[in-house]
């Protein structure tokens, strides 16, 4: 088999190509049913994860600031289902001393997403899987990163939330112009909020996987399924606002069956932006797989 060895000039020749072989990997990888997966692990851990880091930023920030800052986030991935976290949350938030019992079971609901997510990015990355292998301490340890990283953002955004509300309704002048930043923070709390999930999206296409991925890759894959699910999101709350008959399916359960559809929608975008990645590279080392040479050898 010939070795293509520039393969972003052979996609923009063939973008059509290129996406019918990411659909069909894809659909060989049984994707759908891996978003699934870490849609459901997500629900599981979403609760925890929030809790277990909010009531290690409560020792140094007051609770109720916590709760706003991160039902505005909330809101941002699934609108209008922010209380019924919140008011799960907040349970464990008002308790600043929990039991070691707790704490342990906390860390493992939390971790449970990261370990799933790993696991379906290796069937996926499956031609690097043959060749490099992760020590299992290792994989032990990258959820427990993830849930201290996510706090430090979480920190990080609190704290920058807190001075741009100094400002807000302030005037300034410059010349002939004048500008008064009301909604201001809003504004710079959604800037954020995208920026942060570009950055952890990024490093998700980067760690997950074993063996290294370019940077630039993993950036352009990120800035993708931040945009892709940026018009899913927009989408799915004008589907459920006027045309769903959800609540009369599903009662009480609705919050969670949308939640949970959120959840699997986001799961697909992830694993489909990976599935390009990894066709683009498996294009570069010239592998053989199932459709790929007859896109690898053509012209």
């Amino acid at each position: 088999m010939t070795e293509w060895k520039s393969p972003g000039k052979k996609i923009l020749r063939h973008p059509l190509r290129f996406l019918k072989q990411v659909i069909t990997s894809f659909q060989a990888n049984q994707g759908i049913l891996l978003s699934g997966a870490v849609a459901y692990y997500t629900l599981l851990s979403i609760i925890p994860l929030f809790s277990l880091i909010l009531i290690g930023l409560s020792h140094i920030i007051e609770p109720q600031q916590l709760l706003k800052i991160t039902s505005e986030y909330i809101n941002l991935v699934f609108p209008g289902q922010a209380s019924v976290f919140i008011e799960q949350i907040s349970l464990f938030t008002t308790q600043r001393h929990i039991g070691w019992l707790l704490l342990v079971i906390l860390l493992f609901f939390s971790s449970m997403t990261f370990t799933v997510l790993e696991n379906t990015m290796s069937i996926i990355f499956f031609h690097r899987v043959n060749i490099h292998r992760r020590h299992f301490l290792v994989s032990a340890i990258i959820p427990y990163c993830y849930i201290i990283v996510l706090g430090l953002g979480i920190l990080i955004i609190i704290t920058i939330s807190g001075a741009l509300q100094v400002w807000e309704g302030e005037t300034i002048a410059f010349l002939y112009w004048s500008w008064t930043l009301n909604g201001f923070t809003k504004t710079i709390l959604y800037i954020l909020g995208v920026a942060g999930l570009i950055l952890m999206l990024t490093s998700i296409y980067m760690v997950m996987p074993v063996g290294k991925l370019s940077f630039k890759h993993a950036l352009v894959g990120s800035i993708s399924a931040t945009f892709l699910w940026e018009i899913a999101r927009h989408i799915l709350v004008w589907y459920f606002s006027t045309l769903s008959m959800v609540n009369m399916v599903y009662g009480s359960l609705t919050s969670a069956i949308i939640v949970l559809l959120f959840l699997e929608v986001g799961a697909m975008i992830l694993l489909f932006g990976a599935q390009m990645i990894a066709e683009y590279e498996r294009i570069g080392y010239g592998d053989s797989c199932q459709g790929c040479e007859e896109f690898v050898t053509s012209d």
